[in-house]
C-alpha cells in the first residue's frame, strides 16, 4: 500500500507514523519545514471539555497517547496538567456547561461543574463576580507542539517513512474518479508518483490541495493571535488555562513568570487569509484589547502589564468548528479543518486515518458525523467550547 501524506505538521506526521506502523509504505511531502505551519504557532492546549461527543472521544483517545508520549517516543513534550477552567457569564451558558459535564463524564472525562466561588480554588486571582458557573477538568493541560513534532518525525523515519521537506504537491491525478498519483515540485525538480492513497493533512492549505483533486472543502484559513505578557502580580504556574467563553478571552501561565493571553473577540475582523501570505506578527492594538479583556476578570492583568511579544497563526476553520475526517473520494482521505484543535487531536486522528486507509473504516472513534457531506445535508455539528 503506497500512501502519500501531504502536510508536515502534527496531524500529517501522526498519520504517517501510524500508517507506517501498520505496514504501509509512506511518503510525506511538506512544502516548507516540518512543524512550521499552524503547529509551530499553536498554544499547546490538550483538553476534554468540548460540547460534542465526537470531540470528547477524539480528546480521550489522544490523551492516552499524550500521557505516555515520553515512554513511547522517547521525547519529553513538557506536558503540564494544570487543568482547563471554563467560565460562564449567563445562565443559558451555565446550563450548557452542566449538560456538557454530564456528557463528558459519561464518556470517561474527569470534568466537574463549579460555582464561581469554587472556581477561585483553582484560579485564586479570578474575580467570581461576573460569572454564574464554571467547569474544570484536572486532566486537561498543555504541552509543547514542537517537541511533539520531533517525536513523531523521528518515530516515522525509524519506521521507514520518507519525509520530503521543501516539496510541494502540484497536482493530484485521478483516473475514473479515483486517486492514482501526485505530481510534486521540490528542490530536485519535478516528480510524478503513483500512489494508492493521498492523505490531506495540509491544515490551512487543505482546501487548496483538495481543489487539485476536483474537491471543494469548506475549510477557511483564519488568523488568530497570541500575546506573551508579564502578569502583574505574578501568576503561579499552577493556574489552569482559563477561558471566559462568552467574551472569547483566555490566558494561561508559561514558564519563568510570563503568561499567554489570547482570544478572538466580537469586535475583531475575521477575513479568510492566504496561508502563504499573511501577517505572522501580533497586532499591538489587539494585544492591548486582549489584556483589557483578561483584566476584566483576573487580577493578574492591568495597566502595569507589559506586553513582551506575540505571534499570529492560522486556524483551518470549518462552518461548525469540527474537522473533516473521511475518505472524500476514492483514494483521497481528508484530515483537516480542526478549527484550532488539530494539535491536541492529532494522535487519535493519525490512528483514524490509518484505519480508514487500511481497514476501510474507523473504529477507534466513530467519526461518521465528520464527513464533508454533513454541510449539504444540513447536519452540521455545534461545537460551542471554542477558544
Amino acid at each position: 500500500m503506497n500512501v502519500v501524506v501531504v502536510g508536515g505538521g502534527i496531524v500529517g506526521l501522526a498519520s504517517a507514523h501510524y500508517l507506517a506502523e501498520r505496514g504501509a509504505s509512506v511518503t510525506l511531502y511538506e512544502r516548507g519545514s516540518l512543524g512550521t505551519g499552524s503547529t509551530a504557532r499553536a498554544a499547546g492546549g490538550i483538553r476534554s471539555q468540548f460540547s460534542t461527543a465526537v470531540n470528547v472521544e477524539l480528546s480521550l483517545a489522544s490523551k492516552r497517547v499524550w500521557n505516555a508520549f515520553e515512554e513511547t517516543f522517547g521525547v519529553d513534550i513538557g506536558l503540564r496538567k494544570n487543568g482547563y477552567l471554563f467560565l460562564a457569564r449567563t445562565e443559558p451558558t451555565a446550563d450548557e456547561f452542566r449538560e456538557n459535564v454530564r456528557m463528558q463524564r459519561r464518556l470517561g472525562a474527569e470534568s466537574e461543574y463549579l460555582s464561581p466561588t469554587e472556581a477561585t480554588d483553582h484560579c485564586p486571582g479570578l474575580d467570581p463576580e461576573p460569572f454564574v458557573g464554571a467547569t474544570f477538568n484536572p486532566d486537561d493541560g498543555v504541552a509543547d507542539p514542537n517537541l511533539a513534532v520531533q517525536g513523531y518525525a523521528a518515530a516515522a523515519r525509524e519506521l521507514g517513512v520518507e519525509i520530503r521537506t521543501g516539496t510541494a504537491v502540484t497536482d493530484v491525478r485521478l483516473d475514473d474518479g479515483r486517486v492514482v498519483g501526485v505530481d510534486v515540485q521540490g528542490t530536485d525538480g519535478r516528480e510524478r508518483r503513483e500512489v494508492d492513497y493521498v492523505v490531506n493533512a495540509a491544515g490551512a492549505w487543505a482546501g487548496a490541495l483538495a481543489e487539485l483533486a476536483d474537491i471543494e472543502l469548506p475549510i477557511s484559513p483564519r488568523r488568530r493571535q497570541v500575546a506573551v505578557v508579564d502578569p502583574t502580580p505574578p501568576m503561579p504556574e499552577s493556574i489552569p488555562l482559563t477561558i471566559d467563553l462568552e467574551t472569547g478571552s483566555y490566558f494561561r501561565p508559561e514558564r519563568e513568570g510570563i503568561a499567554l493571553v489570547g482570544g478572538h473577540f466580537p469586535e475583531d475582523d475575521d477575513p479568510e487569509v492566504d496561508p502563504g501570505h499573511f501577517d505572522e506578527g501580533m497586532d499591538i492594538e489587539w494585544a492591548a484589547r486582549a489584556v483589557e479583556h483578561a483584566a476584566d476578570y483576573a487580577e493578574y492583568f492591568g495597566p502595569e502589564t507589559r506586553i513582551r511579544r506575540g505571534w499570529a497563526g492560522l486556524y483551518a476553520v470549518t462552518p461548525d468548528h469540527h474537522p473533516i475526517l473521511e475518505e472524500t473520494i476514492s483514494g483521497f482521505v481528508t484530515a483537516a479543518g480542526f478549527s484550532g484543535h488539530g494539535f491536541q487531536h492529532a494522535p487519535a486522528t493519525g490512528q483514524v486515518v490509518a484505519e480508514i486507509v487500511l481497514d476501510g473504516e474507523a473504529t477507534l472513534v466513530d467519526v461518521s458525523t465528520l464527513d464533508s457531506g454533513r454541510f449539504d445535508r444540513g447536519e452540521a455539528l455545534a461545537e460551542r467550547n471554542v477558544a
